[in-house]
């Protein structure tokens, strides 16, 4: 036990201490935090800038006790701590989190089944939400009759005798599209000791022979998949299977949603459409159809409170529209390290000068190359001006992974995650017409196979325009990375010389540069 002692300390100021503590602790992952998220606030007081000075200090003399090894940096570059179910949510966040789980439990009382949307932008907390609902939901079933809970959580209300009878045998999971993205959060699920990595699901764990799931919570709901030819021949025919399972018949219109829907009596779908980076994704009709529906039956929630990039919604505006039809007028970002760079070694110099100083600085790019590494590990993926890099050389957890520096994620591997820096090179997929002074795709130059297949089966011939959307989707999604900033190279001549006049020139050289 340690005790801590500070006669200036009021009520609000220790609740914001033990939140401190609570998120630190399970970020770190060296012990197992017991405490419900309840215990979590996120509440403003007066002068309360020279109180979470003070934390820092208590936070080094408990690291000076052995209590944590590693920094606050460290511990929040973690994806324990990014991911982390002990998250203060913000006013946006915790008012989606109340009214949907107000919703929640009315609809579980009347036995109605219902399907909740939550849209939000890149870094708006759409996979904070979900794991947080996921925690606060078996928080409030492991409840005991008695306990009494702090008057100033934003969510004590809820832990109440009805309540926990009314979702006591409640069958809950979070299904995650994305591979990658899934096995982090797994790892959060095995040490946070009420849930359990057996809760996060591929959609192609979904299965008629298993119990049917009281609620799904579906992360990047628009990555689910339609009918389409899949990643590899096993997952096609189970993509038939699980379909004849729940339906009776292979109807080649039936969707992943349609899985989770069959799967489950409620749905909460997390949805950014300008973030669906595949033809065999949800198509974008669909999910703003989901949207619409929402929206009519008031089960729809907007956020809006940009949580990861420094730059703010402003920032995310600004992207999308560069990349667009409509180019925006110049506007400088404020708070925020954007950088346009005309020679790739000094943004990798850059991107290495950041990774010594924070951490979780890495380059990225779209599929712009083959990946020859994948049957040659010895070969180069990527060459630039004599510059030779190779893709990046393991599909899940890549950011954490020993050689990630070294390296160039894709979509793929960094899609859902955040850096504190991010390095894009924005390769041959894009040009610029010059006749039509427009940004056009070079589908040629494009290697993602299942980023531009035709799709047979549904007869759906995808265009050059259609290619555009989603290869301009994955540049804004990978430009969407960084916290702190974003720097940014461009390999057709007349694509850079039209996006200079959108960003900020680097003037920083490489350290091995300065004579030229």
């Amino acid at each position: 036990m340690h005790l801590v002692i500070d006669d200036t300390f009021h009520k609000s100021a220790c609740l914001d201490l033990e939140s401190f503590l609570i998120r630190l602790f399970a970020g770190e992952g060296r012990y197992q935090v017991r405490n419900g998220n309840a215990g979590v606030s996120d509440s403003d007081y007066y002068d309360r800038a020279k109180y979470t000075t003070s934390f820092e200090q208590i936070f080094e003399e408990l690291r000076a006790e052995g209590m944590f090894e590693r920094s606050i940096p460290e511990i929040e570059n973690s994806d324990l701590f990014k991911f982390s179910p002990f998250k203060a949510l913000n006013h946006d966040q915790a008012g989606a989190v109340g009214e949907i789980l107000d919703g929640l439990l009315n609809d579980i009382e009347r036995g109605e089944p219902s399907t909740s949307v939550i849209q939000g932008d890149p870094g708006t907390g759409k996979t904070i939400i979900a794991i947080y609902l996921m925690k606060l939901l078996r928080d409030i079933q492991l409840s005991q009759e008695g306990e009494s809970f702090d008057s100033d959580s934003i969510f004590s209300d809820y832990f109440v005798e009805g309540n926990r009878d009314l979702i006591a045998n409640l069958k809950v999971g979070l299904v995650i599209p994305q591979q990658s993205l899934r096995s982090t959060i797994k790892k959060v699920f095995n040490k946070t000791p009420s849930l359990q990595p057996g809760m996060v699901l591929s959609p192609f764990d979904l299965s008629p022979s298993e119990q049917p799931y009281d609620l799904l919570i579906v992360d990047e709901a628009h990555r689910l998949s339609q009918r389409a030819n899949q990643p590899s021949g096993p997952q096609n025919k189970k993509y038939r299977e699980i379909t004849e399972a729940l339906f009776g018949v292979d109807d080649l219109s039936i969707t992943q949603l349609d899985w989770v829907r069959k799967s489950s009596k409620h749905q909460i779908l997390l949805v950014d459409a300008e973030q669906s980076v595949r033809p065999a994704d949800l198509p974008k009709h669909l999910v703003q159809s989901l949207i619409l529906r929402s929206q009519v039956e008031k089960k729809f929630y907007r956020l809006h409170s940009q949580m990861r990039v420094r730059g703010g919604t402003d920032y995310i505006k600004y992207i999308r529209k560069i990349l667009s039809s409509e180019p925006p007028v110049y506007s400088p970002i404020e708070n925020y390290d954007f950088r346009f760079y005309d020679d790739v070694r000094d943004m990798r110099e850059a991107i290495r000068r950041r990774e010594a100083e924070v951490q979780l600085a890495r380059l990225v790019a779209g599929f712009a190359w083959p990946w020859k590494t994948k049957t040659d590990p010895d070969a180069f993926d990527i060459e630039i001006d004599g510059l030779r890099l190779r893709w990046n050389q393991t599909q899940t957890d890549w950011i954490n992974s020993r050689n990630s520096i070294d390296e160039v994620g894709s979509i793929h591997t960094v899609q859902g995650y955040d850096l504190n820096y991010a390095g894009v090179i924005i390769g041959p997929d894009l040009r610029f017409d010059l006749a039509d002074q427009s940004i056009v795709v070079d589908r040629t130059s494009y290697f993602d196979k299942k980023g531009k297949d035709n799709n047979p089966k549904l007869g759906l011939v995808y265009t050059d325009s259609d290619l555009l959307r989603y290869i301009t989707n994955i540049y804004a999604v990978l430009m969407t990375r960084g916290m702190h900033g974003t720097y940014v190279y461009v390999y057709d001549k007349a694509l850079r010389e039209y996006l200079r006049n959108f960003i900020p020139q680097s003037m920083e050289r490489g350290r091995n540069d300065s004579s030229r």
